[in-house]
């Protein structure tokens, strides 16, 4: 198509302007109008071979041509479940002409209202347009032809007249359950009920839960299964749905269960037959059928489950404020449902045979074919008791054995119980030239309290972590032992959780001495005897005989520990200069070091003004340069113990004290623990010191209240 004139298109621009229409002009001299779109109306005539009910069927679309760029597009408006692919049918594009104009493209000039125009031998017949896209035509010059009639497709005109008579307006019933739905959802009613079925054959009494869902009057049934039932787990009892009252109701034929009731329309043998239904008013012959509702649920009533009587026992608080609300009931007595649990069958063993532990053989008698695992014992005790990190979880004691050999009289152990498993192990300090081989006393094991059979069916009973204590005698496979003392560990524990270990707690053992209140007088001029320069303390055999005295054996060693730790005198930690300058020297014998005068030279270099002081951090630096084979605790506690009140360090006096060639001092002496913590049981004294002085003026404060003169 060629291309119109000058005039013409200035013409057009005219009419575009004068329908206000919004249009920019391009390099050409040409106008470009953006977002106007015509829209016409059409169907088409579809041949539908092949089928006897329609010979053609009719399709409406709408036909869209963009006014910017004279592109069409065909959509088909979605009819539902017509089972037609619809929607678009053209996508947006230049359409040509049909043959033999071809090679030209449709404008706005060839649309019109009453006319056919073929799309890719499609015909569509435009039988209507929008007010817009009439009044933009006349703008135009284009004279519009009448509207054209639609016609109506034949199938669907005869599928209409069938649903007039299918379904009629009157007789109407309304059945709106939406406003019960949006009032009640998710509001359960909640009932424990109980099936007694123990009268039948294997029967016996099941425990139920029966929810009733208020927003459509339905009814679902939960089993409670007890362990070890014996019945498989189904996940209901009763499905939800509507319970009727009188179950089972037999087999109904199908449509006999309706809401409504339809009558068939018959027109007797007339030319031209009337098929309709139409909806009985009267209902005659309709089978009613009726449910239960929650007005007739209540605590005690029995209800009808399909042939199975359930009695209603209790109900949850919801359920009791629901009824409570709405029907004014306010007695909800509950009746005992759970089933009395039977009798428990006690379970007996046989004697314990011998062979092996008790835990394994009993173990042999549980199941029916042998359990090759051994006996773990309690795992998570294990898991929690067990040694990780500083803490060991091995309380130790030290103890004496008790016998009448004068050769074993003086003999000591170390007995370890182990919180883990509750196991024992005793093991003797190896001493020179007592005659005794040492080390290892009792395996780790469990032991078994004296006195009892050892052929029977109940296990035996093993020594417990709470019957050890200071100053009790415990017999370990039939040695007695006589246990002096603890370590700080086992002390701290006991102390800790003293609700296990009563003789660790503090607050009984004052307890004691608060008992003899009535010699108060009496006890503080026992204390001021023994501390004649008032120095509110004094020595712990003093500080035990005045105690023992006073509660008459009321105390036991255990107690007076308890007591001596919590008052005791701390003494200085710090270590003596005499034991840290051996410590040091000991240190460089062994590593040969000898080099003092060269560090007495470094110090006097960098002393610029000649005072023979240095700061600590200084000579601390020199020292880790020059690889002083000291550790650096060692070395801070030398540095502090030289250090003035400025911090500063006499260089000289300091390294001549190190030289180990020229200022030699005596050397340490080992000393045995067990020997140095049961020193006093060499002497004769019935227990070891736990702290050398004890501050009484505060024991006495707290117990009597005494106050200082």
């Amino acid at each position: 198509m060629a291309p119109k004139p000058k005039e013409l298109v200035s013409a057009d621009l005219q009419l575009k302007r004068e329908s206000g229409l919004c249009f920019n002009m391009g390099e050409n001299g040409l106008c470009c109008i953006h977002s106007e779109v015509l829209s016409f109306d059409a169907y088409v005539e579809d041949e539908v071979p092949d089928k006897s009910q329609e010979k053609y069927r009719i399709r409406f679309y709408k036909i869209f041509f963009y006014l910017e760029d004279d592109t069409i597009q065909v959509t088909e408006p979605v009819v539902k479940n017509s089972g037609l692919r619809q929607g678009t049918f053209i996508r947006r594009r230049r359409i040509s002409l049909p043959p033999p104009d071809d090679d030209q493209f449709y404008t706005v000039y060839h649309f019109n209202i009453n006319i056919d125009i073929v799309f890719y031998g499609w015909t569509f017949k435009i039988y209507d347009c929008d007010v817009f896209t009439k009044n933009f035509l006349k703008k135009i010059g284009i004279k519009l032809n009448p509207p054209g009639e639609c016609p109506e497709d034949p199938y669907m005109k005869t599928w209409r007249q069938k649903l007039d008579c299918i379904q009629p307006l009157r007789p109407y019933e309304s059945f709106d359950t939406l406003k019960q739905f949006l009032e009640y959802d998710r509001k359960v009613l909640r009932f424990f009920c109980l099936w007694d079925d123990s009268a039948s054959l294997f029967g016996d009494r099941r425990e139920l839960i029966l929810l009733y869902f208020l927003s459509d009057d339905t009814i679902e049934i939960k089993e409670l299964l007890p362990h070890n039932t014996g019945r498989d787990a189904m996940p209901f009892f009763l499905q939800r749905r509507k319970l009727p009252k009188y179950g089972p109701p037999g087999i109904y034929q199908p449509g006999a269960i309706t809401d409504r009731v339809v009558l068939n329309l018959y027109s007797g043998l007339a030319e031209n037959p009337v098929y309709g239904y139409l909806l009985d008013k009267c209902k005659l012959g309709k089978s009613e059928q009726e449910f239960y509702k929650d007005s007739d649920l209540s605590i005690g009533t029995t209800i009808n489950v399909w042939g199975r009587k359930v009695l209603l026992c209790d109900c949850d608080e919801f359920t009791k404020t629901y009824y409570k609300t709405k029907y004014g009931i306010e007695n909800f007595t509950s009746i005992p449902w759970k089933a009395t649990s039977p009798p428990k069958i006690e379970r007996k063993f046989p004697p314990y045979t011998g062979f092996g532990s008790e835990e394994d053989s009993l173990r042999s008698c549980i199941g029916l074919v042998p359990m090759p695992r051994p006996n773990l014992g309690n795992f998570r005790k294990f898991m929690e008791k067990d040694s990780y990190g500083n803490i060991s979880n091995i309380l130790r004691f030290f103890a004496k054995l008790i016998t009448h050999k004068c050769a074993d009289v003086d003999r000591l152990f170390i007995i370890s119980y182990f919180l883990s498993d509750d196991t024992i192990s005793v093991f003797e300090p190896i001493e020179r030239n007592s005659g005794n081989a040492g080390g290892k006393f009792l395996k780790r094991m469990r032991v078994k309290k004296p006195g009892q059979e050892v052929f029977k069916s109940e296990l035996s009973e093993y020594i417990k972590v709470e019957e050890l204590y200071i100053g009790a005698t415990v017999n370990v496979n039939g040695y007695l032992f006589l246990l002096l003392n603890a370590d700080e560990y086992t002390l701290k524990f006991m102390e800790k959780n003293s609700e296990k270990f009563p003789f660790s707690n503090l607050e009984l053992a004052l307890q004691k001495l608060k008992d003899e209140k009535s010699k108060s007088r009496e006890i503080k001029q026992v204390f001021r005897d023994a501390d004649p320069a008032f120095t509110k303390m004094v020595d712990y055999n003093t500080f035990r005989d005045i105690v023992m005295a006073i509660t008459v054996g009321k105390l036991i060693e255990q107690e007076l520990i308890t007591i001596a730790r919590h008052y005791g005198v701390l003494e200085d930690p710090c270590p003596d200069i005499n034991n840290l300058i051996a410590m040091a020297h000991e240190q460089l014998k062994k590593n040969f070091f000898e080099n003092f005068e060269r560090l007495i030279y470094s110090c006097v270099y960098q002393d610029r003004e000649k005072k023979n002081v240095l700061p600590s951090k200084d000579i601390k630096r020199l020292c880790k340069s020059s690889r002083l084979p000291l550790t650096d605790d060692l070395l801070g506690a030398l540095l502090s113990k030289f250090e003035d009140n400025k911090k500063q360090i006499n260089y000289k006096s300091f390294f001549c004290v190190l030289n180990w060639r020229k200022h030699p001092v005596p050397e340490l002496v080992a000393i045995s623990p067990v020997k140095e913590r049961c020193e006093d049981m060499w002497l004769g004294m019935p227990s070891p010191i736990p702290t050398k002085y004890i501050n009484y003026f505060q024991l006495l404060k707290d117990v009597y209240g005494l106050e200082e003169e």
